[in-house]
């Protein structure tokens, strides 16, 4: 089992496992169970530690947006006051168009923007409206804003060994 930042030969394996992505079966820990020879207990008990111990730093679906109808995609960049992102931060990535929402580091003077939410639509023009759904949440906290299309698709992998 994971100790800190140790990984064992399991370990491992389950990395490998999983690097290309989940099984797309009802049940995709079972499987990768089945393949270990372990039981699928262990396999969530290893990712779970290997998570806390911060050798992985998260499990998440990286969806195919053009597949599922999402052709415009924008990184939504906000100039919000520092001490509401903790509040406001949550909130715009709690929206079902938002894939995800951090903080960045401003560089100022060239780049005000300290808060980014990825949205997503079937146009442009739909993005445009979904990014003017968070300023409306944003209020007066919206200082300045700007979105930045995606022009090309870019490879999405995880960890790999």
């Amino acid at each position: 089992m994971s100790d800190g930042k140790i990984i064992d030969l399991i370990d491992r394996a389950l990395i490998i496992a999983t690097q290309d992505g989940l099984p797309l079966v009802p049940r995709p820990w079972h499987a990768i169970a089945e393949r270990l020879d372990i039981t699928p207990a262990e396999v969530t008990q290893r990712l779970a530690a290997m998570l806390e111990g911060g050798i992985i730093r998260r499990i998440g679906a990286v969806p195919n947006h053009y597949a599922i109808g999402w052709t415009a995609n924008g990184m939504t960049v906000w100039d919000v006051p520092d001490e509401a992102i903790d509040r406001l931060g949550p909130v715009i990535g709690a929206l079902d168009f938002v894939t995800h929402c951090y903080r960045r580091p401003r560089a100022l003077p060239e780049w005000p923007y300290n808060l980014f939410a990825m949205a997503h639509g079937g146009s442009r023009d739909e993005v445009r409206a979904k990014a003017e759904i968070i300023a409306d949440l944003l209020g007066a906290n919206c200082r300045a804003r700007d979105i930045l299309f995606s022009t090309r698709i870019l490879k999405k992998s995880g960890l790999r060994i």
